[in-house]
């Protein structure tokens, strides 16, 4: 397993109204695949220990990292993140982690992201626009505009936003939960699919899914929720 290391907060950027991006420069470059994630590691000063795990949201192949964090109430960590830590500031992390809801950028996939679900699934957007556009697609669903996690940039050709609750003037969706028609406008043949949201998203999308014929086997999930 990977060993603890000190990573200093060198940038923090809201993303919305409950989420920062904390941009951390590691020791040495980052040999993360998109959709990995960081443990991060915060000690008091009488030796308690809480830590949380945090998808990467940045490209492969830098030592610098980005880790967006949603504010959650009572969340020791997230509260301590948003809070209390400044550009300056060493965090004790451990990664990278994961190999099942992975993409090294050289096959066909497509990314179904609810709300901060979108985190991995923006390393993966990320290096797809390096490297192949045409090999990665993305569909997110968020509630409404200030809810939409990197709007400055994840808005392009490959990229299709579905809102929930409220829409931008003239938008031409309506609001509403994401349906088979917005899943199958996205579909492309060989994809794999990575679905990230909070459970009760991804039980809907993978049904979604299946109900357009994907089978079961092309579909990777990462459900999430508070700790």
């Amino acid at each position: 397993m990977p060993t603890w290391q000190k990573a200093t907060v060198v940038e923090v950027r809201r993303e919305t109204p409950n989420a920062k991006t904390f941009r951390l420069k590691l020791p040495a470059v980052s040999t993360h695949v998109a959709g990995q994630y960081y443990v991060l590691r915060l000690t008091a000063d009488d030796g308690y220990t809480a830590q949380r795990d945090y998808s990467v949201a940045s490209v492969p192949g830098s030592d610098l990292v980005d880790l967006t964090v949603e504010l959650l109430p009572g969340g020791e960590v997230s509260e301590f993140l948003h809070e209390v830590v400044e550009v300056g500031d060493e965090l004790e992390v451990r990664g990278p982690i994961g190999g099942w809801f992975a993409w090294r950028g050289d096959t066909p996939a497509l990314g179904v992201a609810g709300g901060s679900g979108v985190v991995p699934l923006m390393s993966m957007l990320r290096l797809s626009r390096q490297r192949d556009p045409g090999l990665f697609r993305l569909l997110i669903s968020a509630r409404r505009p200030a809810d939409l996690y990197y709007a400055d940039e994840v808005v392009g050709p490959r990229t299709t936003v579905a809102y929930t609750r409220q829409t931008p003037p003239d938008w031409p969706r309506p609001a509403g939960r994401l349906t088979a028609e917005d899943v199958a406008a996205v579909l492309e043949p060989d994809q794999t699919v990575f679905v990230c949201g909070t459970p009760p998203f991804c039980d809907h999308a993978t049904d979604l899914l299946i109900g357009q014929g994907v089978a079961t086997e092309r579909i990777r999930v990462e459900r999430f929720g508070p700790s």
